[in-house]
């Protein structure tokens, strides 16, 4: 553990990347109306002066920094939930970064208030009081999200104001990330990992201060929702856990892939009978060998019910609790379903960061456009590794493996932004006990990807980019497959070993 003077290093150099990151933010966030964006090009032109750029790579360095340092040094969860709360701070007041979303979320929520249907249009079909804040590749798309942000966003723009608006939107992901920060000790002591490491690798990830509360992404909420959700499903509590994951659902469908795990931890406690030796032997990967949940034995009871027979019960309090939820919020929006037919709108962004779509452009610079074909494979082959995942979670950990199914949504969706790296965070920090830099280097690198005013940096490399992911894609498919050959090869030379007392010597 670092002496106190190093974590205090860790703290402030944090709270001081925070402070200048707050600084870009004055100087170059996201402003309306939109301005050309912030490019690799202009700052090296000296376009856009010499402080701003010096402020965000000094504040996102820094930042990156001490939250890596911190990873394996935290003294205790309060230091943590401290830490990251002062990392927040600076950036509440100042306009968003890393992104123009918030603007777009702002004028959704006025057509919401106004009486309009966000779902049928964008901007320039609708109109909006801001619309000259909306990044153009977004002005004609509808809607993305769930009816349950639309009604809340539409609050928000009841102010009347964008400053009030986005005040609003920003206490709106404050309620997401006070979700998460309430739901983590239960997620933690179910996964047999310190609080204080969940608490830093999740709340004190730059993602959150930098694209969570900055720039006030509605994925805090979705996030928040779906962890609490999870907290209620290993507490048994069927209706409550499916009424927070189809709020989550409401907020955006991504969710909805984690609700089959929710149902594994529900079940967890029917499978076996009684062995208190595991409470008191070390805890094994598997939770075949470990009862009760947050370390406790089963009472006898409890075990002997049988799987079979009771499990509709928690498996239709689920379900119905995520029907009842979407379905109400949907009604209260007035505007139906239709948010489901809008989802297909979130795919206009083409960016080689995502797996499906950089393997499609790369086919594009030899042959054919790709992209839509490899994404329709991407999805189907999510469908593929999220099925899997179940069936092989219905014996071991189902926390880690719904990380996983999270984890596996952001590799195979048709389009990646850097704050979905957040969505497996939340729930692998509670899990992993090794293998953590599967963890920090894609969210350290996530929160570096994007200008103050929201350029993300892939598209300056974008032929390249692709080439590169494909490459890396080719070579983990290569390393997998000689790997399962060896553990093959491995199995079949111990089941051929020969008996060392077979003749004579017997």
């Amino acid at each position: 553990m670092l002496a106190m003077p190093r974590l205090a290093v860790v703290r402030y150099a944090g709270l001081g990347g925070s402070v200048l990151l707050a600084v870009a933010a004055w100087l170059g966030g996201a402003t309306n109306p939109w301005q050309p964006t912030i490019k690799p090009g202009t700052i090296f032109a000296g376009d856009d002066g010499v402080l701003l750029p010096i402020a965000w790579l000094l504040g996102t360095g820094l930042l990156i920094t001490a939250w890596v340092l911190g990873v394996r040094a935290v003294p205790s969860a309060r230091w943590a939930y401290v830490t990251a709360g002062l990392w927040m701070l600076p950036l509440l007041a100042f306009l968003p970064l890393g992104s123009y979303d918030a603007y777009s979320y702002a004028c959704q929520g006025w057509q919401q208030s106004a009486g309009l249907d966000p779902y049928a249009g964008g901007v320039d079909v609708l109109g909006c009081p801001w619309a000259d804040a909306v990044a153009p590749t977004w002005r004609d798309a509808p809607a993305p999200y769930g009816p349950l942000f639309l009604v809340l966003a539409g609050v928000a723009a009841k102010t009347g104001s964008l400053a009030g608006t986005l005040a609003g939107l920003r206490v709106i992901a404050l309620v997401g990330v006070a979700l998460i920060a309430v739901s983590l000790p239960v997620l933690a002591r179910r996964g047999g990992v310190p609080l204080g490491r969940a608490v830093w690798l999740v709340l004190a990830c730059p993602l959150v201060p930098i694209h969570l509360i900055s720039g006030a992404h509605n994925d805090a909420l979705m996030v928040g929702l779906m962890v609490s959700g999870l907290a209620f499903a290993i507490a048994r509590k069927g209706w409550a856990a499916g009424l927070l994951l189809g709020l989550a659902v409401a907020v955006k469908a991504t969710a909805v892939v984690v609700a089959p795990f929710a149902l594994l931890l529900l079940l967890d406690c029917r499978k076996l009978p009684v062995d208190n030796s595991a409470v008191l032997s070390p805890p094994r990967r598997s939770v075949r060998h470990v009862p009760g949940w947050a370390g406790e034995a089963m009472a006898p009871r409890e075990a002997t019910y049988n799987t079979v027979r009771r499990g509709w019960r928690p498996a239709a309090a689920l379900a119905g609790g995520l029907v009842l939820a979407l379905a109400g919020v949907s009604l209260v929006s007035g505007r139906g379903f239709g948010w489901v037919t809008a989802l297909s709108g979130s795919g206009v962004s083409v960016q080689w960061t995502s797996l499906p779509t950089a393997i499609g452009m790369t086919i594009d610079l030899v042959g054919p456009d790709a992209v839509p074909v490899t994404r329709v494979l991407g999805i189907v082959a999510l469908a593929v590794v999220l099925a899997y995942l179940w069936w092989k979670a219905r014996h071991r950990d189902a926390l880690l493996y719904a990380g996983y199914a999270l984890a596996a949504t952001v590799l195979l969706a048709p389009v990646f932004h850097p704050w979905y790296a957040f969505w497996p965070l939340a729930v692998l920090a509670a899990t992993l006990h090794t293998h953590l830099k599967w963890l920090v280097v894609p969210c350290a690198v996530a929160s570096a990807l994007c200008l103050p005013d929201g350029y993300n940096l892939a598209l300056a490399v974008k032929a390249q980019g692709a080439v590169a992911m494909t490459a890396f894609i080719i070579y983990l498919a290569w390393k997998s497959v000689h790997e399962a050959k060896n553990r093959a090869a491995e199995r079949r030379r111990a089941d051929h070993v020969p008996d060392r007392l077979s003749g004579p010597d017997a």
